[in-house]
């Protein structure tokens, strides 16, 4: 199984063309699983999102603030910033695959998802939690502490929860052929997965 690597490589914030009045912004803050390592640009998930948004025709924005190698604590230094400036309805965390990576305790990954959820939501956005599970060799104490964290944080925060955002790609049939050469990042066919993980959690958000 796999998770964001330490490498630190920047998808700036984007979004594709200017938010109109009325329209909900979706803000997106996570690490390489998101910001399109090793990709062709609009190949990830999170570019994916886009265009199935296009498709039903749903007046959204989404801003891609996703950074590889960023752990819960960038997030948590980055994320106030961000809502000053986009101002979002939704935001989707999609972090803590590499605090397990660098071995940072869970309690500090947990607090810093909280805080980040808390913040999120005082600034009256709704927040997704992207959940993440540890390859087996991590132990299974670990992982499992490590996986609960995540629907933990949802729970506490009243947070909608992605279980699994890897799930059908990590832990599929498949597997070995939805990794890059590094054997960490999904490739570009593996984000239509990983976006139906996502949709099922991130559509009702956007019909309240």
């Amino acid at each position: 199984m796999a998770f964001a690597a330490s490498v630190a490589r920047v998808a700036p914030a984007h979004a594709q063309g200017a938010p109109k009045a009325g329209r909900p912004l979706i803000l997106v803050v996570g690490d390489s699983l998101s910001a399109e390592y090793g990709l062709k640009r609009g190949s990830g998930w999170v570019a994916l999102l886009e265009a199935r948004l296009a498709q039903k025709k749903i007046a959204a924005t989404v801003v891609n603030a996703s950074i590889s190698g960023d752990t819960t604590s960038g997030g948590r230094t980055r994320l106030p910033a961000l809502l000053k400036q986009h101002r979002p309805d939704i935001v989707v965390l999609e972090l803590g695959g590499n605090d397990a990576l660098r071995g940072l305790p869970l309690a500090m990954t947990r607090d810093n998802l909280d805080a980040m959820a808390k913040a999120a939501k005082a600034s009256a956005a709704k927040v997704v939690v992207a959940g993440m599970q540890l390859p087996p060799n991590y132990g299974r104490q670990y992982g499992e502490q490590f996986a609960a964290l995540f629907a933990a944080v949802a729970k506490s925060e009243g947070a909608a929860l992605v279980p699994f955002l890897l799930k059908g790609v990590a832990d599929g049939p498949q597997a070995d052929t939805l990794f890059q050469p590094d054997r960490i990042h999904p490739t570009a066919a593996a984000h239509p997965t990983i976006l139906d993980n996502v949709w099922p959690v991130l559509e009702p958000l956007l019909k309240r």
